[in-house]
């Protein structure tokens, strides 16, 4: 049996030296099978955990060691302090790969501070601001933007650790009607607000998702379409892996799916196809160059705006540990640029939405105003929808502790000249 620290070492490794992201490198990683659902949490907990962890190992430790070894360190503490593992077992595990890895010389001082860890005397700073940042790992320019932008009521709830939720979307009630009438898997779906989406609880992949009989998508992405009317013409910018871009070809004849990188083109031309979905076109585009065939071509374009993604740590823990504050300022600016470049493409009388997967004022409301002040041929549409929410002044904001774990943004504006 291979030792448990190994598997997520390695995949750790990749993300922390290579800053891979931690899906692509759970990918890329040769897992022993018969332990891959306890490698994947360690995995993903440590990155949930991290400037906590990393505060334990300042604390404990007699010295800052070297990345890979503060890696094994973070991952022993987690362990210990999150798993409740035995300490002396998870510290024999440790040194013995400490050794492995040709860090033998490393082994008296991983001993020294696991034996030194102690659950009950980890120091807290008395710091509102900063003992946050450590209770949710989240960077302190993150909790002071939360902290900022929300009644402190709710502070916490936004910020607390979930465990992410896996939802299936079926195809039409027919097939949702057949899955929940079978013995081995009435029990592990739930129904959500909107129809053929289920919560999954242990809901094996089987040969029904390859037929498109079902496919995995996030109760967002389903409450972003559900809020788009049906049409003639759709464009979706920044369209990959076409999650929307399938569900909304039910409301119009034709959909386009622009997006930037080619893997991800091919990413959506695999999706439409496993979901037998033929009036879609999957094309490499730059939504922030105009395309001169598109201008007011098209009665809907969706814009799912490249973003911080912090309405979607609790499935990615990595943007904690990648994202910085420069990002956002960066982020906003193409925003901006694509939902400008964007609203070329949109008919008389048709609609503009856009969407991000954060909860900062800056990425949504703000870049709306902003647009709004510019672009005098639009007004913001009144909507709603059956998932918890709370209305901004332009577009609905969706909270992880009343959306099911996750924050998103989305608003509707409408072209009434030009």
């Amino acid at each position: 049996m291979t030792n448990p620290l190994y598997d997520p070492f390695q995949i750790l490794t990749k993300v922390y030296s290579n800053k891979q992201y931690l899906k692509q490198a759970i990918a890329e990683t040769n897992i022993e099978e018969a332990h891959r659902a306890r490698t994947i949490k360690i995995a993903y907990g440590v990155l949930e955990n991290d400037i906590f962890l990393e505060h334990c190992i300042n604390m404990f430790a007699e010295k800052v060691p070297k990345l890979p070894v503060r890696i094994l360190l973070k991952i022993a503490t987690y362990m210990i302090y999150v798993l409740k593992k035995p300490q002396y077992m998870v510290t024999d595990n440790c040194v013995q790969l400490v050794k492995k890895l040709g860090k033998g010389g490393m082994s008296g001082f991983v001993n020294a501070y696991l034996r030194n860890f102690q659950i009950d005397r980890i120091p807290m700073p008395m710091d509102l601001i900063l003992s946050r940042s450590l209770q949710y790992s989240y960077p302190v320019f993150a909790i002071e933007r939360v902290i900022a932008e929300y009644d402190e009521a709710i502070v916490d709830k936004i910020l607390e650790h979930k465990s992410p939720v896996a939802f299936i979307r079926f195809k039409d009630e027919n097939t949702a009607k057949n899955y929940l009438e079978d013995e081995s898997y009435k029990d592990k779906l739930q129904p959500t607000e909107f129809q053929n989406l289920y919560m999954a609880n242990h809901f094996k992949r089987d040969k029904g998702y390859d037929k498109g009989e079902y496919t995995y998508q996030s109760i967002g992405s389903v409450a972003i379409c559900d809020i788009v009317e049906k049409g003639d013409k759709l464009l979706e910018a920044c369209a990959g892996p076409g999650g929307k871009s399938v569900l909304l070809s039910a409301k119009f004849n034709t959909i386009t799916a622009c997006e930037l990188h080619p893997h991800r083109v091919e990413l959506i031309k695999k999706y439409a196809q496993r979901m037998h979905v033929a009036n879609m076109q999957a094309v490499c585009q730059d939504s922030m160059l105009l395309v001169q065939e598109y201008v007011n071509a098209f009665d809907a374009v969706l814009i799912d705006a490249p973003c911080s993604g912090y309405g979607v740590i609790n499935a990615n823990p990595d943007i904690k540990y990648f994202r910085e504050e420069n990002d956002i300022v960066a982020l906003t600016n193409t925003q901006i640029d694509i939902l400008e470049n964007c609203a070329n493409y949109v008919k008389r009388g048709g609609y503009l939405y856009y969407s991000t997967c954060s909860i900062f004022h800056a990425e949504n409301d703000k870049i709306i105003k902003n647009f709004l002040q510019n672009n005098k041929n639009f007004i913001v549409e009144e909507i709603t929808s059956p998932l918890g929410h709370v209305k901004k002044e332009f577009g609905l904001q969706f909270l992880p502790h009343i959306s099911y774990g996750v924050g998103f943004y989305i608003c509707k504006m409408k072209k009434i000249e030009g």
